[in-house]
């Protein structure tokens, strides 16, 4: 399969077996342009790189959103070129293969189903805590979806009423808040370098919105992946945990835990590997077998 993964900061492809693993791989940084053709150029470079000489059946891409059903038109907040982009049909041509595009923390919690640290579990939010924040959620064993294959944007779940502006525009959002881009605005530092207060304060904001989420969904899982979670490490994750304690109080939800994404560094591409292998299996876009399943 052939797994192409879409953010703000990076672009990455790689050719993933059966089993989910990662045969090879490349990286390039996404342009920083007005223009939609050259971020898309940037993407198609990266594809022709990884994927020269491979015999692919089918193409899964994880890419950020919101985005229309099918992922036929995205325009990811953190890209700004793209708004309306055909990208799923722009793909499909240029690679002459079925092309599946999903959002892309919808398809980290296939991958973290399918491998990583869901594996087995039926209800469950997968997270991605990077330039942007993003995330998906599994009840009953299956993915949702909603009216247009948004469901489960807590990037947008207002965690500071009277916070930041954020580019949905709204305010106080956890993206505008938490992510990569936010820390960089408000502390005038890379989130790379953030100090331990901004590391606690980013995971106490997550674990605000995750215990949301598990009020209203009954979860009993939040994992998360993403450069600033997994950076932050131990301080991002205690808070948040601290915070669920704090705000999770029902029956069902006070339970909830926070951990790290099984697959590492490798969840996008194995999330997007995962949406490509649920199109194989027949499934289409909106694939109805459990995530756990075969």
């Amino acid at each position: 399969m052939l797994a192409v993964d879409i953010g703000g900061t990076k672009v990455a492809a790689a050719i993933v077996d059966g089993q989910g693993r990662i045969q090879t791989q490349v990286v390039a940084p996404t342009p920083v342009s007005d223009d939609a053709e050259v971020v898309f150029a940037s993407v198609a470079a990266v594809i022709g790189e990884v994927g020269q000489g491979e015999d692919v059946a089918v193409c899964g891409v994880g890419c950020g959103g919101p985005m229309s059903a099918g992922g036929e038109t995205v325009s990811p907040l953190n890209i700004g070129a793209w708004r309306g982009f055909p990208l799923r049909g722009r793909l499909q041509h240029l690679l002459g293969v079925p092309v599946v595009v999903e959002n892309d923390a919808k398809a980290l919690a296939l991958g973290e189903g399918w491998l990583g640290a869901a594996r087995g579990v039926q209800n469950y939010v997968a997270m991605v805590v990077s330039t942007g924040v993003g995330g998906g959620i599994v009840l009953d064993g299956r993915l949702l979806d909603g009216a247009h294959g948004n469901a489960g944007h807590i990037g947008h779940v207002v965690v500071e009423p009277d916070g930041r502006p954020c580019a949905c525009g709204g305010r106080g959002c956890l993206e505008a808040e938490a992510s990569g881009l936010a820390i960089e605005s408000s502390t005038g530092r890379p989130a790379a370098d953030a100090t331990t207060t901004v590391r606690r304060r980013t995971g106490t904001l997550v674990g605000r919105a995750v215990a949301t989420v598990a009020n209203l969904l009954d979860l009993e899982l939040a994992v998360v992946a993403g450069s600033v979670a997994l950076g932050f490490g131990e301080p991002f994750f205690v808070a948040a945990q601290e915070e669920i304690e704090f705000r999770a109080g029902l029956e069902f939800s006070r339970r909830t835990r926070i951990i790290p994404a099984g697959l590492g560094p490798a969840a996008p591409l194995v999330g997007a590997a995962a949406v490509g292998r649920r199109a194989l299996d027949g499934q289409g876009v909106r694939g109805e077998y459990p995530v756990g399943a075969r």
